[in-house]
């Protein structure tokens, strides 16, 4: 392969990262948006959501799932141990820890959510063509396979 088509290749392949990478942001954002109005955080959700997902964790787990610092984690579950929503019980084997999950009410909450979200996309959906649908359910297998990496 020459020079010129592997930089072809490259420059193809970095256009399409950018353009997907775009329109990847701007969808999550639009489908944010889509969420019941209240009082929960964004970052609250997200906590919430990784322990709906990811099943019970420990809050050093849950900050690295998160991807911040533990006393910002500290503070997101606060709220949501205010709210009923996530609750601590002691670590099986490490009595130094806790175990962070959440609670019958945070499942709802979490649900509810999900379901806005769902609902949204659905309506967004079926303004496409079938052919349009189907290319999306293909993207979407490539995304997941490109997505575990």
């Amino acid at each position: 392969m020459t020079e010129r088509v592997m930089t072809a290749e490259r420059t193809t392949a970095d256009t399409l990262a950018k353009t997907l990478r775009d329109a990847i942001i701007r969808f999550s954002r639009r489908a944010r948006q889509a969420r019941p109005v209240g009082d929960l955080t964004f970052s609250q959700l997200s906590a919430l959501t990784s322990l709906q997902l990811a099943g019970a964790l420990t809050p050093r787990e849950l900050a690295d799932m998160e991807r911040v610092q533990p006393p910002t984690m500290t503070k997101i579950v606060g709220k949501l141990e205010e709210r009923g929503l996530v609750a601590r019980t002691p670590h099986p084997t490490d009595g130094r820890q806790v175990i962070l999950a959440a609670t019958d009410e945070g499942r709802a909450i979490y649900a509810l959510h999900e379901r806005a979200r769902n609902e949204w996309l659905a309506v967004q959906l079926d303004r496409l063509t079938p052919e349009e649908r189907e290319t999306l359910a293909r993207a979407a297998e490539i995304l997941q396979r490109v997505a575990r990496g």
